[in-house]
């Protein structure tokens, strides 16, 4: 969508010390733009690393046009509000960024080119839409299933459990092992950063799994093909799991989960997360129903362990490991190397 070396900046007001901002700490991990700079009040003068503890030394300001000055031309939504709605209080922010010629990267389900598309005004200049998804895609048939290659879904025990993070570290490592690997996006992150991908949770429910499939086929030359995961099959609110499943037909699982989390995430934290050991298997039945649907088998755990020490992490970690007899590791703290092993053996 855009030249890689264009100069980034990503909108964070007020999400930068939590999880709403998953799609900036995405992009700061694994875009190839290089960024200028975060915006979020709250912070300015900081680095994000000195903000909030992650390893990057972007600077952190308090205004769009503070970015501006400094060669922005691309602004990001970096923040993922409930319901993917574009709030009112950004539209003066977002109208500086676009009337002085910044393009826009938006994740959101609101379709900004209709409502802020009368401010472009530069050749080149664009609003990115990545939640469009397409007119209309096939029903799915199951056709993934006939496919010879290894699929791998990302689960996970929650929302914004690091799926993305996971799925795209594994592809990383994979492909630098010379592997022919394939990664299809499915959420707003990874289309963002892969430059394309289904916006599953903006497709109409009955063609979803059909989208995956698709997308799955497409990629059918690879050996390998890793796919994005979205929601939970334990979260009230999803119903993403389920179309994933069935559209990738996968013969591999990674769950994923954070380490210090026993419920899930508001406004939903009454509900504690079952234990891995039993939601694995649930995870693993629905993808074989009974037997009448190839089998997936779980080959590892993909433990975020943020907001714990090197100690605590390391408590997690083997506990984990020992209640599901499963190679556990976190991608960011520790690497890839556990899971990479167990793919490749299995």
């Amino acid at each position: 969508m855009f030249d890689a070396s264009q100069k980034m900046c990503i909108y964070m007001e007020g999400a930068l010390d939590n999880d709403s901002g998953k799609m900036g700490f995405g992009l700061m991990r694994f875009s190839k733009h290089p960024i200028i700079g975060v915006i979020d009040s709250k912070f300015a003068g900081k680095t994000v690393s000195e903000a909030v503890g992650l390893p990057y030394d972007i600077p952190v300001f308090e205004t769009v046009e503070d970015t501006i000055k400094r060669g922005s031309e691309i602004i990001a939504l970096g923040i993922a509000p409930s319901g993917g709605r574009f709030p009112s209080e950004w539209d003066e922010p977002i109208s500086t960024a676009l009337k002085s010629g910044l393009s826009l990267v938006n994740g959101l389900h609101d379709d900004l080119n209709a409502r802020l598309g009368h401010l472009l005004s530069r050749q080149g200049q664009v609003i990115w839409d990545v939640r469009k998804p397409e007119h209309s895609y096939p029903i799915a048939t199951a056709k993934a299933a006939q496919l010879k290659n290894k699929r791998v879904l990302m689960v996970g025990t929650d929302m914004a459990a690091g799926k993305m993070t996971a799925g795209l570290e594994l592809y990383a490592a994979l492909k630098e092992q010379g592997i022919k690997v394939g990664f299809v996006p499915t959420g707003q992150i990874g289309i963002t950063l892969m430059g394309k991908g289904i916006p599953l949770d903006a497709i109409k429910v009955d063609q979803a799994a059909g989208a995956v499939e698709q997308a799955v086929l497409e990629q059918s030359d690879n050996d390998i093909i890793i796919i994005e995961g979205q929601g939970s099959l334990a979260h009230p609110g999803s119903t993403a799991t389920l179309p994933l499943i069935r559209g990738s037909q996968p013969t591999h699982m990674i769950l994923c989960h954070k380490a210090a989390h026993t419920h899930l995430r508001y406004p939903v934290s009454h509900i504690p997360i079952p234990p891995l050991d039993e939601f694995i298997r649930l995870n693993e039945s629905v993808a074989e129903v009974c037997g009448s649907h190839s089998k997936a088998k779980t080959i590892g755990i993909a433990l975020n362990t943020n907001g714990l020490n090197d100690e605590l992490a390391a408590i997690k970690m083997d506990d984990i490991a020992k209640l599901t007899q499963l190679p556990t590791t976190d991608v960011v703290r520790i690497g890839t190397d556990l899971l990479v092993n167990a793919l490749l053996s299995n």
